[in-house]
C-alpha cells in the first residue's frame, strides 16, 4: 500500500520526496562504478579507442534516438511503475552480465548491450523522475531541490572513479556488477511504498492520441513559447560549446600546461568540487526570487571560468585550476534553476516531453561540437575553443539579460496553458 501525501504541507512532502530522492542516489552511485569499471575492463582488453567509442555510441543512442518518445510515453502511462520497471530492467541485466563474466564467457558486445539497456532504463527513469519532481515539491522549494540534485552529481563525480578503482582492486568485475544490483534495490524499494502523484490528461479527444502525436504536441508547445525555445537554445549552446571543451581538457593540460595524470587530476578535481559547492550553495541560498536571474549570472560565471582556463598563461596551472573551480561552481548555479523553471511553469502533463525533447538536441548536439572542436583545436591551439565556449556563454547570459521573454518567463504561465489548449486542440 503506497503512502499519500499533499504537496501543499510544507512538512509532509520532504519525508516521501527525499527517501525517494535518497534511493535514487544509491542508485547513480553504483551506475557510475559500473560506467567505470566496464570502461576501465574494455580499455585493458582491447586498448581500442574504436571499441571505446562504440561503447559511448551504445550509451548515447537511446536518449538521442527514443528519447522524445520516451518522454510522450513518460506523460501516457504511470510515472511510478516506470522508475519501479527501469529499475527492475537495468537491475537484470547487470545481473546477466554479472553471470557471464562469473563463467568467464563474456563478449565486447555483451557490455555493448548492457549499456544500451541501461542507457534506455535510464531515459525513461530520468524523465519520470524529472517530471513528477513538480508534483512532488512545492513550487517555491523547486531550485533548492535542483541544487541538491547538482550538489549530489557533483560529489559523485569526485567519489565514484577513485572507489571504483579501489573495489575493483579487491573484486571482480562481477562483485562491483553486483553492488549495482544492490543499490538498485535501494531505488526501487521506496517507490512500493510512497506514490507519485499523476498528471491529469484532459477528457477530451486527445486521450485517443497516439505517441506521434503526443511527441508533436510537446514539439509545438517548445515551439510556440518563445522564452522557454530560448532556453532551450541556450542549454543547446551550452552542449555544443562547454562539453567539447571539457572533453579537451587532458590534452590541454598535458600539451599546454605540460602536466600529467597528477596534474590533470587536480584540476579535474577543483571543477567536481566546484559542482558541489555550487549545488550546496544553490539548495540552502535557492538564488533570486526571479530563477531565470540566478541562471543568467551562473551562465556568465561559468563563461568566466572557461575564460580564465583559455587565457592563464602556461606556466600558471593553478590559475587554470581556479578556472576551472569557478566553472564548476556556477554550473549548478546555472542549470539547477533551468530544470525548476520548467518544472514550476510546465503543465505537469507535458513536463515529460519537454524534458525529453531539450536532453535530446542537447546530446545530438554534443558529438557535433566535438567534430568541430577538434579541428579548430588543432589549427590554432586547445585554448582556442576553451576561449569560444566561455566567450559565448558570457554572451548568452548578456543577451537572456537583455530578452524580455526569457526574463519574464516565469510570470507567462499562461502562454504554456494557451499553448496546451492549441496543441490539444489540433490533436482532436
Amino acid at each position: 500500500m503506497t503512502a499519500q501525501f499533499s504537496i501543499k504541507d510544507g512538512r509532509s512532502w520532504k519525508v516521501p520526496f527525499f527517501t525517494i530522492w535518497g534511493g535514487q542516489a544509491f542508485s547513480i552511485l553504483g551506475s557510475q562504478l559500473v560506467q567505470f569499471a566496464l570502461v576501465w575492463y574494455l580499455t585493458v582488453q582491447t586498448g581500442s579507442a574504436i571499441v571505446l567509442a562504440t561503447a559511448s555510441m551504445a550509451g548515447m543512442l537511446p536518449n538521442v534516438i527514443l528519447g522524445p518518445f520516451v518522454g510522450a510515453l513518460v506523460d501516457r502511462w504511470n510515472r511510478r511503475r516506470i522508475m519501479i520497471i527501469s529499475d527492475s530492467l537495468i537491475a537484470l541485466a547487470t545481473v546477466l552480465l554479472a553471470v557471464l563474466f562469473a563463467l568467464g564467457v563474456v563478449e565486447i558486445w555483451h557490455i555493448y548491450a548492457l549499456l544500451f539497456i541501461r542507457s534506455l532504463g535510464s531515459t525513461f527513469h530520468g524523465n519520470a523522475m524529472n517530471a513528477s519532481t513538480a508534483l512532488l515539491v512545492p513550487v517555491e522549494h523547486l531550485t533548492r531541490v535542483q541544487g541538491f540534485n547538482q550538489m549530489l552529481n557533483g560529489g559523485l563525480n569526485i567519489v565514484s572513479a577513485p572507489l571504483g578503482a579501489l573495489l575493483l582492486n579487491y573484486l571482480p568485475l562481477q562483485g562491483v556488477l553486483a553492488i549495482d544490483v544492490s543499490s538498485a534495490l535501494v531505488a526501487i524499494v521506496p517507490l512500493f511504498f510512497f506514490n507519485i502523484p499523476q498528471p491529469e490528461r484532459p477528457n477530451s479527444p486527445d486521450q485517443k492520441t497516439t505517441v506521434w502525436i503526443d511527441f508533436k504536441q510537446g514539439l509545438q508547445y517548445i515551439l510556440g513559447w518563445r522564452g522557454l525555445m530560448i532556453i532551450g537554445l541556450m542549454t543547446v549552446g551550452i552542449n555544443f560549446t562547454i562539453l567539447p571543451a571539457f572533453s579537451l581538457l587532458p590534452l590541454l593540460v598535458k600539451n599546454y600546461f605540460g602536466g600529467n595524470a597528477a596534474q590533470l587530476s587536480m584540476v579535474e578535481a577543483s571543477m567536481g568540487i566546484g559542482v558541489f559547492l555550487g549545488g550546496a550553495l544553490l539548495g540552502v541560498w535557492g538564488g533570486f526570487d526571479r530563477k531565470i536571474k540566478t541562471s543568467m549570472i551562473g551562465l556568465a560565471g561559468m563563461g568566466a571560468g572557461t575564460l580564465i582556463l583559455a587565457l592563464a598563461p602556461s606556466s600558471s596551472l593553478y590559475l587554470a585550476i581556479a578556472g576551472a573551480l569557478l566553472a564548476g561552481l556556477m554550473e549548478p548555479i546555472t542549470m539547477g534553476p533551468f530544470f525548476a523553471i520548467i518544472q514550476a511553469n510546465v503543465e505537469p502533463e507535458m513536463q515529460a516531453r519537454v524534458f525529453a525533447l531539450m536532453t535530446c538536441v542537447g546530446t545530438a548536439i554534443a558529438p557535433i561540437g566535438l567534430m568541430v572542436a577538434g579541428p579548430i583545436a588543432e589549427q590554432f591551439g586547445i585554448q582556442v575553443w576553451f576561449f569560444v565556449g566561455g566567450g559565448l556563454c558570457i554572451l548568452m547570459a548578456l543577451l537572456g539579460l537583455c530578452v524580455p521573454a526569457v526574463m519574464n518567463i516565469e510570470e507567462q504561465r499562461s502562454i504554456g496553458i494557451r499553448n496546451l489548449e492549441r496543441v490539444s486542440q489540433k490533436a482532436g
